[in-house]
């Protein structure tokens, strides 16, 4: 074996002990050029000019980090790897290997991950995919020691190497650590919230941003409905002056159970609503708003003729053109509403006649709301 590369790359590991322990607080540099050296164990079947062993080399690469997280490097090494003594030999075969890695560092840069390609050049080539963990440790500000270890596979044939890295990278642009900035000091009586009363004389500290305030700096709420609840925690505007309203500010009713149906009809192969303003559209959507905390599915249907793939997405699209009209024109939260198609799997008519055809072209919701009879609020 060529003893050509020494062990100087291990003394860096003791260098700056120290820095081992920093962590990365400040932006990420935005690229880097490496040197170092490797210890490289082929698979002693791998081929040269006899039976690869254990060897040795030093390289350089450069990489570039898109953001924190990811990193793309390329690198180019010159190897020098013993035969396995099997002919009575003690020799070695030179080669080159170059390729690039993906990269993914971990939160403050604890370790990275990488894999990529490689492709080795002795007296036969071999091209490998690798994968490997290593750190860039802090060593000053403009020098990282790096390790890694790394296994590799080959692609042409099932060769199993393995590596182990030593080495420096100079970082360029960015910053590799930065102290924190001292938070500038809190005068006594300033405004934490910035609604116009000072902290001293604030009764309700963290009101939200662009509330009225009292001159206890206490949101003013406006109530347009008048009943009890502030409107930006009222779910039920409007709701008629002598109705109890619980917490949400909705109509406290007795108990029973109220059912609200409608059904919609399409023209053929047409997802669209032709009269969104129709009397029994404004029903259904009157409901909706009376009964603030019910739910509804809206089902989407088809006729028979047609594919049946066809009139399945036919069906969906009728269900969600109909959704949109209630969140557009009635301005129904459409958190409320969900949509299934049926396709034609859920035929009204199944006489196959024209008449049947555009009866089961449609769209149905049913809604069953828990209902009490009003109390008056006194």
């Amino acid at each position: 074996m060529k003893k050509t590369f020494s062990v100087a790359a291990v003394a860096l590991a003791v260098m700056s002990a120290n820095s081992f322990a920093q962590e990365n607080t400040g932006k990420p540099y935005d690229s880097w050029i490496g040197l170092y050296g490797m210890y490289y164990s082929a698979e002693e079947t791998k081929p040269a000019d006899d039976l690869m062993d254990d060897g040795r080399g030093f390289g350089g690469e450069y990489g570039w980090r898109f953001n924190q997280d990811w990193a793309v490097r390329a690198e180019l090494t010159a190897l020098d790897i013993d035969y396995k003594q099997v002919l009575g030999t003690d020799d070695s075969v030179s080669g080159v290997s170059y390729g690039v890695d993906a990269m993914y560092f971990l939160p403050n840069d604890m370790w990275y991950l990488f894999g990529g390609y490689k492709r080795q050049n002795f007296n036969e080539n071999h091209d490998l995919v690798d994968l490997g963990i290593g750190k860039h440790w802090d060593i000053t500000e403009k020098v990282k020691l790096v390790t890694e270890i790394a296994a590799y596979q080959g692609l042409d044939k099932s060769y199993n190497d393995y590596s182990a890295k030593v080495g420096v990278a100079f970082p360029m642009g960015g910053s590799s650590s930065s102290a924190p900035t001292p938070a500038p000091s809190t005068p006594v009586n300033n405004d934490s919230d910035n609604d116009g009363v000072m902290n001293n004389m604030d009764d309700c500290a963290n009101t939200p941003a662009g509330v009225q305030v009292d001159n206890r700096g206490c949101e003013i709420s406006q109530d347009s409905d008048n009943d009890g609840v502030a409107d930006n925690k009222d779910r039920c505007a409007d709701t008629p002056s002598n109705d109890r309203v619980d917490s949400d500010g909705c109509t406290v009713f007795e108990e029973k159970e109220v059912t609200h149906t409608v059904r919609v009809f399409f023209p053929h192969n047409s997802a669209e609503v032709t009269d969104p303003r129709a009397e029994k559209i404004q029903e259904f959507a009157s409901f909706m708003k009376r009964y603030g905390k019910t739910d509804a599915l809206i089902e989407g249907h088809a006729s028979q003729p047609g594919d049946a793939q066809y009139n399945m997405d036919l069906s969906k699209r009728r269900a969600e053109a109909f959704k949109e009209v209630l969140i557009n024109e009635y301005n129904i939260e459409a958190s409320r509403l969900s949509t299934e198609g049926f396709g034609e799997n859920q035929l009204l008519d199944e006489s196959n006649t024209r008449a049947a055809h555009e009866k089961n072209r449609r769209i149905h919701i049913r809604v069953t709301a828990t209902e009490e009879v009003p109390k008056d609020r006194n």
